[in-house]
């Protein structure tokens, strides 16, 4: 059952289109973060979904009804803007309250609700305090308690931890999950961090070039995405994309990257672009380790490492072109400057149509 719908949505600025054609579904009971670059469209999306904006063409559904003459208020979905957006002259209470004062809802009913969210959010203490007496955290979870204080199954979330410190960001992100176990409904989260994102999401919906261009489970969408720019901003460090050569030999492709030549399974070999892109997530490169039977390999310099404490950052040249490589721990025996060996199993990379930017194939032993 889904609680949100879109189908064939277009928004535009100016003659400048933000969302072109997106097609969404946020199906009920899940964390869903849409994930996607700095000014990609996120929040005129949720903005469209939460009726303080129109779109220029397509249908939103909201349980299974038609949006289209539903005021925001109608829409009764709780929402968590990007700024704290809190009242200065009021109390903790009063701002957690305010919804529902707007709403008419009785003082008990207030009353119960607000001390509710504010035991959620471990902010009881702070009911009486003003917003300046508060700290960064303390404000950011009087505006998720605001948000979460009506009486819905909905709830959305507009990259609500941007400026906030990775201290109070982790902890936030403990406070999200509780959340949503607790209250068994439905969370949509915009982010452009992945960490965010792999952390929090049960479903990732990429949003690029003003459409949703994958959708799926969060181990599917990180470890077999759809599309190039999936691939790229959703990892640290960001994955290597190569330009690739696809050639035909004797009916099979191989292709020819700066780093390696492979065989390629595509998934349409009567429509296979000649110039392509080829993504390899840093984690899949191994250096100097023992390789399978049927790796690739090739040679580099290493320029540069990062102890990262659990991991470590190799960052890699090769005639010119540099990349990283991520191994879980670190490596003693290597140096700055050291010659390497890089290997790499051939079906982890990935190749896309540069045009398009969607998955063709991919590598085979």
């Amino acid at each position: 059952m889904s609680a949100i719908e879109l189908h064939g949505v277009c928004k535009a600025y100016k003659n400048k289109p933000i969302l072109h054609n997106l097609d969404l579904t946020i199906n009920a009971g899940s964390f869903t973060v849409i994930f996607g670059g700095p000014a990609s469209g996120k929040s005129v999306l949720l903005r469209l979904i939460m009726g303080l904006e129109k779109p220029d063409r397509g249908q939103i559904l909201i349980r299974d009804t038609d949006a289209a003459h539903l005021l925001p208020a109608e829409r009764n979905i709780g929402y968590i803007p990007q700024s704290f957006a809190l009242y200065p002259h009021f109390s903790v209470y009063d701002n957690i309250a305010y919804p529902l004062t707007l709403a008419r809802v009785d003082k008990a009913s207030i009353k119960a609700r607000v001390e509710d969210a504010a035991n959620r959010l471990k902010i009881s203490a702070l009911l009486n305090k003003k917003p300046n007496q508060l700290s960064g955290g303390e404000k950011q979870r009087v505006a998720i308690a605001r948000g979460i204080v009506k009486d819905t199954e909905i709830f959305i979330f507009d990259d609500p931890l941007t400026g906030l410190d990775f201290k109070l960001r982790e902890q936030l992100f403990d406070d999200f999950k509780r959340l949503r176990e607790a209250m068994d409904a439905t969370f949509v989260y915009t982010t452009s961090d992945a960490l965010e994102a792999l952390m929090m999401a049960d479903e990732i919906a990429a949003l690029a070039n003003g459409q949703i261009v994958e959708q799926g489970k969060t181990e599917d969408v990180f470890y077999n995405p759809a599309h190039m720019q999936t691939l790229y901003n959703l990892g640290f460090p960001p994955a290597t994309l190569l330009n690739g050569t696809l050639e035909r030999y004797n009916g099979k492709f191989m292709c020819h990257t700066q780093l390696f030549s492979f065989p390629v399974s595509l998934s349409d070999t009567g429509s296979a672009p000649t110039d392509v892109r080829v993504g390899i997530r840093p984690q899949h490169l191994c250096v100097n380790e023992r390789p399978t039977p049927n790796s690739l390999k090739t040679e580099a310099r290493i320029i540069l490492l990062e102890d990262l404490g659990g991991e470590l950052v190799i960052y890699l040249d090769k005639d010119g072109f540099t990349f990283e490589s991520v191994l879980p721990h670190a490596k003693d025996h290597l140096l700055n400057g050291d010659e390497a060996v890089v290997h790499v199993d051939p079906r982890m990379l990935l190749v896309f149509d540069p045009q398009s930017g969607m998955k063709i194939g991919q590598g085979v032993e």
